[in-house]
């Protein structure tokens, strides 16, 4: 599918990497010569050194007759803009960045509409999002909602874990809670476990429950810890401040830490709530975070624009006995190090982004319509979380689940039906109106149909 980019920053080149592994044919455009070279010298796309709003650029990559435009510069307005222009020109669907907090209120539809863009994406806002849910479940590495119905949590079972060595067929008839293990990786290997599997220390599982099924589960296995009331935070970027209004909403006590007097002052005027406390300090410095009171911080969040600084500091709450904290770490070499070394729970705004772009894209390159409502990433990227909405005839409608030949690797992890969530059982059969979980290692389902064998 010809899809058409514009911003080669972290962002953009992160949509880049996944859309040139999802093998759809790329243009991109950027002012930066330089980003235009990082790119050129990772993958074989076309790139053009240009203002991604001007007409004559978006002319000359083709815009007019692409299949998706996007564009995912740092600025609203040019983002907004060259969307408008790409679908004068005729792109036929268009995506946005748009991470302007005064551009994410109710008007924001309404924007959309006027400029005919498809689809806004703000990835600030998305992982403030992830990072709230972690923080609501600090048990939790990585947490996905389906539909507001399901959820999936990936959880690391540490040598104290209530599970280690019991086989999941004893796990589910011992705790009676209603979920399933969809997926486990051990030693960077991801696989879908059946019933007879026992489960070991360091194993990295991901399982799939209604809301109150999973509160019930993690209560049963001793894994369920008491909500973050007290939470500090260092950096007073964009993602801080949607993560503090959520934060300040469900009545959690909110610290922010930066070394810019700037930075802190438009902090303060953009939140408008004098609830959370802002300082201006190092935030690298150990004496400042232990005077403003780490250690007696339920959660410690780092949202600085250094990975490494976010990896180390947060490595440092850790060993002062905060119970929970959570890095923004954008380089996925540097996310396998955070983890080796015991980092709780990372956050990527790259990664909530691709996501967003790797749903809509996926459902555009399937001709008679997928049907996606949602894909996710889990288990560090070796295995995808899809929602499918059954929306058309399939060939196994009302067939039983235990009649069904699935491909290898494929599990059929939930099904929302008529918004009740469901564990789907042998028994259990995809009916026309359902939305379906699949999770899925080792293969790229655009189709719900996909998921059996021929």
């Amino acid at each position: 599918m010809k899809i058409v980019l514009v911003g080669a920053g972290r962002i953009g080149s992160a949509i880049v990497a996944n859309l040139v592994e999802e093998e759809h044919n790329i243009t991109v455009i950027d002012k930066s010569q330089a980003a235009i070279d990082e790119i050129t010298d990772s993958y074989d796309i076309i790139c053009l050194n240009g203002n991604g709003a001007d007409i004559d650029a978006l002319k000359e990559a083709g815009a007019g007759s692409c299949r998706l435009f996007i564009a995912c510069t740092h600025h609203d307005d040019t983002n907004m803009l060259a969307c408008l222009l790409a679908k004068r020109l005729g792109a036929e669907h268009t995506i946005a960045r748009i991470r302007n907090p005064e551009n994410n209120d109710d008007g924001l539809s309404y924007i959309c509409r006027q400029l005919d863009i498809s689809e806004a994406i703000n990835p600030e806002s998305l992982a403030a999002t992830d990072i709230f849910n972690i923080l609501k479940f600090p048990s939790a590495e990585n947490i996905e909602t389906f539909s507001g119905r399901f959820e999936l949590i990936e959880l690391v079972l540490h040598e104290d874990s209530k599970i280690v060595g019991v086989s999941l067929a004893d796990l589910r008839k011992n705790t009676g809670a209603s979920f399933l293990i969809t997926a486990i990786q051990r030693e960077g290997i991801t696989f879908i476990p059946r019933g007879g599997f026992e489960l070991h220390v360091g194993d990295r599982i991901a399982l799939t429950a209604a809301p109150k099924e999973m509160h019930k589960l993690l209560k049963k296995i001793g894994s369920l810890r008491r909500s973050a009331k007290n939470v500090m935070i260092i950096g007073a970027g964009i993602t801080t401040l949607y993560l503090t209004k959520k934060l300040l909403d469900s009545g959690i006590g909110v610290k922010v830490i930066d070394p810019s007097r700037e930075k802190c002052e438009e902090f303060v005027t953009m939140l408008n709530d004098p609830a959370a406390t802002v300082i201006c300090g190092d935030c690298a410095s150990q004496s400042v975070l232990l005077e403003e009171g780490i250690s007696d911080a339920d959660a410690f969040v780092a949202l600085t624009n250094s990975d490494e600084q976010n990896i180390l500091i947060s490595i440092f709450a850790m060993n002062l006995g905060v119970k929970k904290a959570v890095a923004r770490v954008d380089r996925k070499e540097l996310v396998q190090i955070a983890e080796k070394i015991g980092l709780d729970a990372i956050v990527s705004p790259n990664s909530s982004a691709t996501n967003q772009i790797a749903t809509y894209a996926r459902a555009l390159k399937n001709s008679e319509g997928s049907g996606i409502e949602a894909l996710y990433k889990v288990l560090d990227e070796t295995a995808e979380a899809i929602e499918f909405r059954v929306d058309k005839e399939l060939p196994f409608i009302g067939v039983p689940l235990k009649e069904m030949k699935l491909k290898k690797n494929i599990l059929i992890a939930g099904i929302i039906r008529e918004g009740v969530p469901l564990i789907p059982v042998g028994t259990d059969s995809i009916l026309f109106g359902d939305r379906v979980v699949v999770l899925s290692s080792g293969h790229k389902l655009g189709d719900l149909r996909d998921i059996a064998e021929e």
